[in-house]
């Protein structure tokens, strides 16, 4: 299975690729693992289940399902990546379910309302950025997930057995479940309590997707603490088909960079993968220190108790591991210099920075394809520096937006062409620095 030679391979000092063991992959920032029975059953116990594996010469097979509802990954999303490429990295096979039917009804979870429905050629696009994300094409080494080694990733669209399925099949998914259990279920509960309409499809989406294990002979089931409802379905459906009931094992949801909400790119909250180096870091080194502790232990395999105890080391430590797991150490290490140099010296005019560092360090935003005259407010949104045109307008209201230096204060402020601001900088916050280009 080539789990022990793996582990060989981890031990050995200064090997650029070591890894962590599995055992201790798993336990790391686990919040809930499903059954957990003490006897040597493996469908009770996951170490049984392993060991099982491991004489018999097969890997497991580890489920992780994602809908493409949207074209961006984000560091939240990136734990349950970085989970299943360790079962990868262990000689298991990740089983990554591109739920490109399910996304057309929309996972309820954590919804008040009844989701939009996506059109299969909206779905499919976000797929495409997803994978790309995950790092498909890249080395294993300077990707999320390992795309390359034989046997290691099968990537499966749910269409192939979700979209052929008879209405006697679909009857018999209903029959599995009762209104009683999905009205168990929080999201369903608080909005059939409030008045608020479930629509009747909406029931269906736990259903796919725990059909999803069937379909796929799932042996472990990866999800965060609000998909337990969904994993354990899937052990439901597994149940009445006849196979195995998978594990289930959940990991926390990561708090955003305000600390205190969920990391949500609506909310304005996110480090998203592709990010480059200097935004990458200059965000994380700004997190709040009551979640630094959360992002050290799910983010990285830093060994938390051998940084230092002052908590703006910890801070930079995190910052520094995170971007390099993404860029590389020495573009890590790059970014960290720079932060440090616009943070302590900020901007002057011109488009330069005082100090060693000049504006050509940060990154670029073309201003290409703009229709010019536009507004301040407009030019942020348009640059995706603030998700919207109204937070683009509160952030310039609250004083935080700065071009070379100097405070925007009008949000209506008209820039006449792209000329007028190529080569300036614009600054947002002491996290966001975009050098404009023509």
């Amino acid at each position: 299975m080539g789990g022990a030679e793996h582990a060989k391979q981890a031990e050995r000092p200064g090997d650029p690729l070591a890894v962590p063991p599995l055992a201790d992959a798993l336990a790391r920032g686990m919040a809930d693992l499903f059954p957990a029975g003490k006897d040597p059953d493996p469908d009770q116990r996951l170490e049984a289940r392993l060991a099982e594996a491991e004489r018999q010469g097969r890997p497991l097979r580890v489920k992780l399902g994602i809908d493409p509802t949207g074209s961006d990954i984000h560091l939240g999303h990136s734990i349950l990546f970085r989970k299943l490429r360790a079962f990868q990295n262990a000689g298991h096979t990740a089983v990554l379910i591109i739920g490109d039917f399910t996304a057309r009804i929309g996972d309820p979870t954590g919804k008040s309302s009844t989701r939009v429905q996506l059109d299969a050629a909206a779905v499919e696009a976000n797929a495409a950025t997803y994978l790309a994300q995950l790092g498909q094409g890249q080395p294993p080494e300077r990707s999320l997930l390992d795309f390359e080694t034989p046997g290691r990733l099968e990537v499966r669209r749910n269409s192939e057995w979700l979209a052929d399925l008879a209405l006697p099949q679909v009857i018999e998914l209903l029959g599995i479940s009762t209104v009683g259990q999905m009205l168990a279920k929080e999201d369903f509960a608080n909005r059939y309590g409030s008045g608020t309409p479930i629509s009747l499809h909406e029931f269906l989406y736990p259903l796919l997707q725990g059909y999803d294990s069937v379909a796929v002979a799932a042996d472990l089931e990866l999800g965060g603490t609000d998909q337990k409802f969904n994993v354990a379905m899937g052990r439901d459906m597994q149940r009445h088909f006849g196979q195995r009931p998978q594990f289930g094992l959940l990991l926390p949801i990561l708090p955003g960079l305000d600390g205190v909400q969920k990391m949500s790119k609506s909310l304005g909250n996110t480090v998203g993968l592709m990010e480059d180096p200097l935004s990458m870091y200059s965000k994380l080194e700004k997190v709040p220190d009551a979640v630094v502790e959360d992002y050290l232990t799910l983010l990285t395999d830093l060994d938390t108790a051998a940084l230092p105890a002052n908590p703006r080391e910890r801070q930079k430590a995190m910052a520094l591991e995170v971007t390099a797991s993404r860029h590389g150490r020495d573009a890590a290490l790059q970014a960290q210099g720079d932060a440090a140099g616009l943070v302590g010296a900020g901007l002057a005019g011109a488009g330069k920075i005082s100090g060693e560092i000049s504006a050509d360090s940060v990154p670029e935003a073309s201003l290409a394809g703009l229709a010019f005259p536009l507004k301040a407010f407009y030019l942020l949104s348009a640059l995706q520096v603030c998700a919207s045109s109204s937070e683009g307008r509160r952030q310039i209201q609250g004083g935080g937006v700065k071009l070379d230096g100097e405070k925007l204060s009008d949000p209506n402020q008209e820039f006449a062409s792209a000329e007028e601001l190529d080569g300036k900088v614009l600054q947002l916050g002491k996290k966001t620095f975009r050098r404009l280009v023509a």
